[in-house]
């Protein structure tokens, strides 16, 4: 089996990252001079310790993107929220970041339970959760 090096896999990330936002991009309002970003990573409890730097990541990712011009011609906007290593939290996080702040993305869900818990709420949103796991 063929070793993949961190710098592929976060350039892996990346790509397929910039992809979700500007598919979700597609159908955000146009008149909007941002792309909002949802980070939906536990920044307490007991998850803080690996997702933390999940959330550095992508607001690197976020940053560098922004320094080359943005995509398709608009900056990103990260909208961070902590669901607190609270399952149940992450949907209610997730709507937050749908229904009140209008994000056109969301990256985040490290663990499955988290991910399950915030389907129901992406299905209702019409919208899909970017896990590292695509």
């Amino acid at each position: 089996m063929k070793k993949i090096s961190l710098k592929t896999l976060v350039k892996a990330s990346q790509i397929i990252g910039m992809t979700a936002i500007a598919a979700g991009v597609s159908i955000a309002n146009a008149e909007d001079d941002t792309i909002k970003v949802g980070v939906l990573h536990s920044l307490s409890g007991t998850m803080a310790i690996s997702e933390t730097t999940l959330k550095d990541t992508v607001l690197m990712m976020i940053e560098e993107q922004n320094k080359k011009g943005g995509l398709l011609g608009k900056q990103l906007e990260p909208v961070v929220v902590d669901p607190a290593s609270n399952w149940p939290l992450f949907a209610e996080k997730t709507r937050e970041l749908l229904a009140k702040e209008d994000v056109d993305v969301i990256f985040g869900c490290w663990t499955s339970v988290s991910r399950k818990s915030v389907l129901p709420v992406s299905y209702t949103h019409l919208t899909l959760p970017t896990t590292p796991y695509v």
